[in-house]
Parts: C-alpha cells; sequence; structure tokens
C-alpha cells in the first residue's frame, strides 16, 4: 500500500555533510508526522529518534544534533530531508525514515528500509 524509500547515505568525514531523502508512495491520503531514526551500532535493533517534522512544519530535535541537523519536508513530494552537517563519529549507524500516514483504510506508523550512514574520524 506504501512505501518509504530513503537515499543519501555513505561515508563521510568528521565535520563533512551529508543529505538523506525520503520518499512516500503508494494510496497515500494524508501524511502527519515524518522522521528520521538512528540504529547506532552495538544497540542492537533500538532506534532513536533523531528529528521529526509535522505537516504545519514544526520541527523537533534530538539534543546531540541540535545546530548540526536541518529536517524538511516537501508536502507536494511525499518527502521528507535530513541535511547533516558538522557531522561526528556518533552519528554513525542506520537511518531510518518513518511517517505517520492515512490510507483509504488505515492510519498508522511506516517505516523505510534504512539507509547507512558511516562517520570516519
Amino acid at each position: 500500500q506504501v512505501q518509504l524509500v530513503e537515499s543519501g547515505g555513505g561515508l563521510v568525514q568528521t565535520g563533512g555533510s551529508l543529505r538523506l531523502s525520503c520518499q512516500a508512495s503508494g494510496s497515500i491520503i494524508t501524511i502527519n508526522s515524518m522522521g528520521w531514526h538512528r540504529r547506532a551500532p552495538g544497540h542492537g535493533q533500538q532506534r532513536d529518534l533523531v528529528a521529526d517534522i509535522l505537516s504545519d512544519g514544526s520541527t523537533h530535535y534530538v539534543d546531540s544534533v541540535k545546530g548540526r541537523f536541518t529536517i524538511s519536508r516537501d508536502n507536494a513530494q511525499n518527502t521528507v530531508y535530513l541535511q547533516m552537517d558538522s557531522v561526528k563519529p556518533e552519528d554513525t549507524g542506520v537511518y531510518y525514515c518513518n511517517a505517520d500516514i492515512r490510507t483509504w483504510n488505515i492510519q498508522r506508523d511506516w517505516w523505510g528500509q534504512g539507509t547507512q550512514v558511516t562517520v570516519s574520524s
């Protein structure tokens, strides 16, 4: 019914920048919140919220990325972005986008497959 596809991950040096994208497609009626979560190395399957953004554009960031990461969205394209600047080795992990989406018969969280971000020191 719905697919979220991430792109933009890769290897970057400390202090560098990376931009992640995630586009939702399928039988979408409305999208409320969209966000990015990180699964850090050694943390098993735990995914920690990095940032999220509501349909009205209001944003929330975890303290460790405030001032360095910027989340934005293009509602016409059902796409959410994460601009990662001044990256640090501790930003390394698999980044998953998620979105609270209403289709014709259900409203729930949908998740992408994840994209690897590796920050070298």
